[in-house]
Parts: C-alpha cells; structure tokens; sequence
C-alpha cells in the first residue's frame, strides 16, 4: 500500500518532461521518486492507501477511486491537479503501456494532466474523466457503460464524441439511452458498427445533440422519449432496447 500524495509544481514539471520525452529517441524511464520525494510532492492531507493493481476497464478504475476519494473528506478533488497528477504516474503503466519494442504513445498531456478550467478536455484525462462519470452516476453506473467500456488506456469514438458536454455527462436520462443504443447488454461492448463514424453513430448523435439543445431541456425529458425523437438513421442501434426504458431524472 501507498498513501496518497499530490505532485507539487517542481513534481508536474517533472511529469510534463517525461511526458514529452517519450515522444522523442531520448525517452526516459518513469520518474517514479517524484511521487514520495518531499521536493516534488507533497501529503494530501488525509490518510488515503493506493494499491498498485492493474483495473483492465476505466469503469473498474472509477469504482476504485470513487470508493476511495469521494468520501475522504478530500476537498475540490476535481479541481486537484496535483493529485490527478500522482494517480497518473502512479498507474502510468496501465495508461500508457508499452508496445512489444518497449515503446510508449503517450497521446496528448491532457490524458495525464489535468486542466479543469478547460470543461471539453476535462473528460480526456484518463483516470479523472471516469471518476466523475461513475461519481454521477454512482447509483447506477451501468448506465455510464458507453462511456466507461474499454480498457484505461483507450479514448472511444463515445467519449470523444459525447463527454466533452457536460450535460451529456450528468443526464441521467440521456446517459442511459445512449448506452441502450451503442453498448450490447450481454457482451457490455459497443454494438456492431456503434463505432462509425457514418449515420447513426456517435458523431451524428453528438450533432443532433447541439441541435436539441438549443429547444429542448434536455434535463427533462426521459430516456423513452429522447430514443423516440431520433431520426431513423438510429433505428438499427434500437434492436434489444426494453420496451419501458423511462429514467428517474
């Protein structure tokens, strides 16, 4: 076990720097000292033991953090760049794991790094974005499937698509009829052609989304009525939806 720690200004730096190394012929190795060096990093302020494991889906990761972050008395932890920060080298592995030469694709630092003034790209990080869905969502986080499914390392065409809305994120209702129509229920993986990027899919919701917005409250309406408004193009992802699909807003 590890107690929790947050990475202090030096220590993000640092993390910024093998970050960028790693897109280079110089790449270096984790700087894994950063996370309990006092120059570098510095104690949250409660007692909180990480595990070093291996979670296998992003759903499982937010079950794990959310259990242990959501009530410790934590403050603003969404805000907490630090702390995402440390979770990130601290489960670096899992994040960004090597191909079979020993090489890392560590993407963009905003998959690592935080930046919660930035709303859309909140959700790219890789451990806080399934956090907050599953803290949402916590009653039942099933209905977040579609944006949680899949390995931690993965961005899906869902979550690219449709997280960067917040209220997509924290609608119920709505969270619950996009998982009916792209995720199947028996495999909990996306439906066969779910992720295309042609009528029917993830893209063209989010389109039809910024449209409704303007006249709907999407709050209010419920996940029957939201699947009967969608235009044809969406029928063929409807196959296997239960016939009373109403969500408690």
């Amino acid at each position: 076990m590890t107690l929790l720690r947050r990475l202090n200004a030096v220590g993000m730096e640092r993390l910024a720097g093998f970050l960028d190394s790693l897109k280079t012929e110089m790449a270096q190795g984790a700087p894994v000292d950063i996370l309990t060096h006092p120059d570098t990093s510095q104690d949250v302020g409660v007692a909180i033991e990480i595990e070093p494991r291996t979670f296998g889906s992003r759903l499982e990761a937010a079950r794990y953090l959310d259990g242990k972050l959501s009530d410790s008395g934590l403050r603003d932890v969404e805000r907490d760049i630090g702390l995402w920060g440390w979770l990130a080298l601290f489960y670096f592995d899992e994040l960004c794991p090597a191909d079979k030469r020993g090489r890392r694709d560590p993407g963009e630092q905003t998959r690592y790094i935080l930046e919660p003034r930035k709303g859309r790209r909140y959700y790219k990080h890789l451990l806080a974005g399934p956090y907050l869905i599953v803290r949402a969502h916590r009653d039942n986080p099933d209905r977040a499937l579609a944006l949680l499914h899949g390995p931690l390392h993965f961005l899906s065409e869902f979550v690219n698509q449709l997280a960067a809305r917040q209220e997509t994120v924290t609608n119920k209702a709505l969270l619950q009829a996009i998982t009916y129509l792209y995720i199947d229920p028996k495999t909990r993986e996306p439906k066969q052609r779910a992720r295309s990027k042609g009528p029917g899919g993830p893209r063209r919701l989010a389109t039809i989304l910024n449209q409704l917005d303007v006249t709907w409250d999407l709050y209010a309406v419920t996940t029957e009525s939201f699947l009967e408004c969608l235009p044809p193009e969406f029928d063929r992802f409807k196959a296997g939806i239960p016939e009373t699909t109403a969500v408690q807003r």
